[in-house]
């Protein structure tokens, strides 16, 4: 049966949304339309490739993900060029390396543009800092005077997976304007509402897999100091216009995965780690999958 999925963002996390594709695969449901953001949209994207979730988890195995983390050569201190390098760069690392990465694998199944797809295949959400709005790519690049056919699908990927300060933001030249882009989880995480919303009535199953627990299950954000403050911000910024669109009637087609014990940017993570965020994944979604009425 044909569905539309939905893949949320969560940085290194993502590699439970492999377990729970495995998981989907397995029950002969074939993806229609796809989206989504940050570690989602990697995923997304593999999928609209044409790419098996073993295919996806034997790249990742095959890949030492640090290399990802490239940070610019300077003269300078170590110690000071991080700090120069976020506040001229705005990131730390520079994203080329994940981006060519992309490039490579996707190009292996024949997918170097938005055109090497069928229409509305794929949709990436990426956050526009310029103009402070959420970006669908394909379908807004026209407003930043790109052609949507002939747009990279890696560089849309990596405009969302560019976690802000951690990697330096995506630059489109638009007319008269530089815009940037960050990691679409700022914006929407969970891009749901792409397939189904008041509007825009789905027209066929859609499941979506959040790398979170349900809004009532989750953890109260415990502030004490500035830092902890600026992390509730930024996870109340980023949640909040999902949890619009998530109601009662999307509950029922969401996969919820919760690890709250992991950093989205812990690159580091031992391979025994990683097989257990598979494993978390893939039984997450085998107990849904065994309820869901589609």
């Amino acid at each position: 049966m044909k569905i539309d999925g939905v893949f949320s963002g969560g940085g290194i996390k993502g590699f439970a949304l492999i377990g729970a594709l495995q998981a989907v695969e397995e029950r002969g449901l074939k993806f229609q339309r796809l989206a989504g953001t940050s570690a989602g949209s990697i995923v997304a994207a593999f999928t609209a490739a044409g790419y098996t979730a073993n295919e996806i988890r034997n790249m990742l195995d095959e890949t030492d993900i640090m290399n990802f983390l490239d940070q610019r050569r300077t003269f300078l201190p170590s110690p000071i060029t991080k700090w120069v390098l976020l506040y001229w760069r705005l990131g730390l690392y520079k994203g080329e390396v994940l981006e060519r990465w992309l490039e490579k694998k996707l190009a292996a199944k024949g997918i170097k543009t938005f055109e090497d797809l069928p229409k509305d295949h794929l949709r990436i959400i990426a956050s526009d800092l310029t103009s402070g709005t959420i970006a669908v790519l394909p379908d807004d690049l026209p407003k930043y005077n790109s052609d949507p056919k002939k747009f990279s699908v890696a560089k849309a990927v990596r405009m969302s997976c560019s976690i802000p300060y951690f990697f330096e933001p995506v630059k489109l030249k638009g007319k008269g304007v530089t815009f940037l882009f960050v990691d679409g989880g700022v914006l929407s995480n969970f891009p749901i509402w792409l397939f189904d919303n008041d509007r825009i009535p789905k027209v066929r199953p859609v499941l979506g897999i959040q790398l979170s627990a349900k809004q009532e299950d989750r953890p109260v954000n415990k502030i004490d100091n500035a830092i902890t403050m600026f992390g509730a911000l930024f996870e109340t910024m980023k949640d909040a216009h999902d949890a619009k669109h998530i109601s009662s009637r999307h509950e029922k087609d969401v996969i919820f995965i919760p690890m709250d014990h992991i950093a989205v940017t812990e690159f580091a993570l031992t391979e025994e780690r990683k097989r257990g965020l598979v494993e978390i994944g893939r039984k997450r979604a085998e107990a849904f999958l065994m309820k869901w009425c589609y």
